[in-house]
């Protein structure tokens, strides 16, 4: 309980509660990534995106992968190769 108080007060008073006269998500969010005391939070509590950007970093992942994994099946077929010439010596 008294954690939980702490980290409240803490985000509230170095985040943007003061102006809004509230405490939001942004500033719990802000504290677990900025502050070393909270840094474990920070999977907890995730700064918030557009599901729109998220789907972009998807797909870009997926075509970084795609590409990278071509390439291993490429080197792959040389070491394929490189095998069957030495068993056939």
């Amino acid at each position: 309980e008294l954690f939980v108080q702490y980290l409240a007060t803490y985000s509230y008073k170095h985040g943007r509660g003061k102006e809004k006269g509230a405490l939001t998500y942004s500033d719990l969010s802000h504290t677990a990534e900025e502050c070393e005391t909270f840094q474990f939070l920070a999977d907890i509590l995730p700064k918030k995106i557009l599901a729109s950007k998220y789907l972009k970093m998807l797909e870009k992942e997926k075509r970084d992968g795609e590409v990278g994994e071509d390439e291993d099946e490429e080197d792959d077929d040389d070491e394929d190769e490189s095998v069957g010439e030495d068993a056939g010596s």
